[in-house]
């Protein structure tokens, strides 16, 4: 009996699992089977796998060839483990010895010419290794960079399926395509440029608005999510994709958090390890699959995941569809997405702030005396009533965003605080809140309970909440919020806790527009 393993891992969301792969070559018709719950890109991996080995001069058994993929019952999906299932193979009938891939982790997608490919979500694969006890891996060239990102593991890169017997002691021959060619010698998109995301640029060159940036240095400060109204061009999109570059540079597991989900959608390359917390923007014409994640199988993250950790600027937010809109209300509560397909449920992060901008009305000129609106006073309620009661209600803050009077002439004097001075006054706001939730485990005033809240505020200062409440001007989940932004005021004031002034600017904060 001629049986050959090798290890792979497989991802489900961000959770990876070891994948022994069992190669066994029987007497019988030729045929070459895979089992185990495979997709339907990875059942075509019997040809990629066969042409690739015939690629080194391996003389392909002409019996009958099975791979087993355990554990059977999870499902299975992708190319990534086309190379481990060649070195199953390749073991059972002799090319490589047996004991050479014992703890060795073996990923790669294989073109028929043999060449190793890269492959997306490398960095949770390597990070799982690693908690496992994996000390070697073995990865397409083309990955080695983001390998290098992952300390303790020793990975090695190899661009062809012959690399991988020679590696393993045993004979290949093989022939690299020409480099000057391209075929088969780089991994795909190697020569292209890389996606440079565009800088966010700086608070400063915001023309007026500062009741508008306050609004955003406390919603940073405290992890508040926050909507902006206003007429078109009075700068909310302007001031959302600055948002990042005032909020706290991310922690070291935050950034490989945030750079796991990046590997996993094929972008690390194009972002790196960086600090800057995330950015997304849907488009308001996205599907709900492409907001919150989907597909068919196992479903793919989603732009919710991809702002984990970051922002998700929702502009034009009524014209979102209201299916995709009401999707956000679960991941705003809980911090992560639970997606059903038919192959099972995936589970990704969704730990985000959320930022809208809406205009007052369809044509958006219901500003000042409305004189220049076209829009009747039922296209006006439809409008934004799209934005329905559950999602305002989980949104902290409600800020207006007036037109700009005037413009002054250039004077480098004066001109408004600068991204940097903001970030410090967040970030110490943010220490405070952090020192006093240490022993709850909380990191913001976004997380607190309700419930530590009430037990810590004065009765002076819960006046204003209580009298809200009575004339039915906040829910319950509203007075909560309240206090928090009434926390998050007292961090940035530099006070042990809310007065009676902070609750009254949370309240006014929380119920602009309803």
């Amino acid at each position: 009996m001629a049986i050959g393993n090798a290890l792979s891992v497989g991802l489900i969301g961000l959770k990876a699992f070891v994948v022994t792969m069992q190669a066994f070559i029987s007497p019988g018709l030729p045929y070459f089977s895979i089992i185990g719950l495979p997709d339907a890109s990875l059942s075509e991996a019997r040809e990629r796998v066969k042409s690739a080995c015939q690629a080194t001069g391996f003389h392909w058994p002409e019996t009958r060839v099975t791979v087993n993929l355990s554990p059977a019952s999870m499902p299975k999906r992708g190319s990534s483990h086309d190379l481990a299932i060649a070195a199953a193979v390749l073991g059972a009938a002799g090319a490589i010895p047996h004991e050479c891939l014992i703890g060795t982790i073996v990923m790669g997608e294989l073109n028929l010419d043999g060449t190793v490919l890269p492959i997306n979500g490398v960095l949770p694969i390597l990070l799982h290794a690693r908690e496992r006890g994996v000390r070697q891996v073995v990865l397409p060239a083309g990955n080695m960079d983001e390998a290098a990102l992952v300390e303790d593991l020793a990975a090695v890169g190899v661009r062809h399926v012959g690399e991988l017997i020679e590696l393993m002691g045993g004979e290949a021959r093989y022939r690299l395509a020409d480099p000057e060619t391209g075929f088969g010698s780089e991994p795909a998109g190697a020569g292209a440029e890389p996606f440079t995301p565009p800088a966010s640029g700086d608070m400063c060159e915001v023309v007026g608005q500062e009741q508008a940036k306050w609004a955003l240095e406390v919603a940073a400060a405290g992890g508040h999510h926050m909507i902006m109204v206003g007429p078109p061009g009075s700068g909310k999109t302007m001031l959302a994709s600055r948002f990042p570059g005032i909020m706290c540079p991310l922690t070291e597991s935050e950034q490989l958090e945030v750079a796991s989900i990046r590997s996993l959608c094929g972008t690390l390359s194009s972002y790196g390890i960086s600090a800057v917390p995330p950015y997304e923007a849907p488009h308001h014409t996205s599907s709900t699959a492409a907001l919150v994640g989907g597909g068919t199988g196992l479903a793919e993250p989603g732009a919710i995941t991809r702002a984990h950790r970051g922002v998700l600027f929702m502009d034009e937010a009524p014209e979102f569809s209201a299916r995709a809109l009401q999707t956000l209300r679960e991941p705003l509560e809980s911090g992560y997405v639970a997606l059903s397909r038919s192959k099972g449920t995936t589970y990704y992060p969704a730990s985000f702030q959320l930022l809208m901008a809406a205009n007052g009305c369809p044509c958006g000129m219901s500003y000042g005396t409305g004189e220049r609106c076209v829009c009747t006073h039922k296209e006006r309620q439809r409008y934004f009533g799209r934005l329905s009661g559950p999602i305002l209600d989980r949104i902290d803050i409600q800020v207006e965003v007036p037109p700009v009077p005037r413009i002054a002439a250039h004077d480098p004097e004066a001109r408004g605080e600068s991204s940097e001075t903001i970030r410090r006054r967040v970030a110490q706001a943010r220490r405070i809140a952090a020192e006093r939730y240490r022993a709850h485990g909380w990191t913001s005033n976004a997380q607190a309970s309700g419930s530590w809240m009430r037990a810590n505020i004065s009765a002076h200062a819960l006046e204003p909440i209580n009298r809200a409440l009575e004339s039915q001007r906040l829910s319950l989940r509203g007075a909560d919020r309240a206090m928090r932004l009434a926390w998050t005021l007292a961090d940035l004031a530099g006070r042990g806790s809310p007065s009676r002034e902070e609750t009254l600017q949370g309240i006014a904060l929380r119920t602009r527009l309803i």
